[in-house]
């Protein structure tokens, strides 16, 4: 009788520290070529910090909010530019209403990373305009593949 073998799972790189330093500054880059002042938040998998850049002319709380973006992405491993509808109070995730009529923590700027179909992170950015933060993730994403 043969003993059963597990399945041999494909190995996926991680998020490397050399990773999160290139989301930053294309992130970063992408921001200032727009002119608008970012902070840029990258997580791995497990929701570590691996890479952060707080703009000094950034509004103060541009730094909390790139996190939170990040982690929101990591958690729902979807961008949180796609959340906004469905966190009003009339949506499948029920929250508490802002003065933006949104709740900040899920406007875009929060992407998930992933690699060969895995998810191994995070980036979040604040600081522009939802749009704009959104797209400068993006940019990020798309410089790491």
């Amino acid at each position: 009788m043969s003993t059963p073998t597990a399945a041999t799972r494909t190995a996926v790189t991680p998020l490397t520290t050399e990773d999160a330093e290139l989301l930053v500054a294309v992130a970063a880059s992408a921001a200032e070529a727009a002119g608008a002042t970012v902070s840029v938040t990258v997580l791995d998998a497990g929701g570590h910090l691996l890479a952060f850049r707080r703009n000094d002319r950034a509004v103060l709380i541009s730094g909390e909010t790139s996190t939170r973006k990040a982690y929101t992405a990591l958690q729902l491993d979807a961008p949180t530019a796609g959340l906004v509808d469905a966190v009003r109070p009339d949506g499948p995730f029920h929250t508490l209403p802002t003065a933006l009529d949104r709740p900040l923590l899920f406007i875009a700027g929060g992407l998930p990373v992933h690699r060969d179909g895995r998810l191994i992170g995070a980036v979040g950015v604040g600081g522009g305009a939802p749009d704009q933060d959104h797209a400068f993730a993006a940019a990020a994403i798309d410089a790491l593949v």
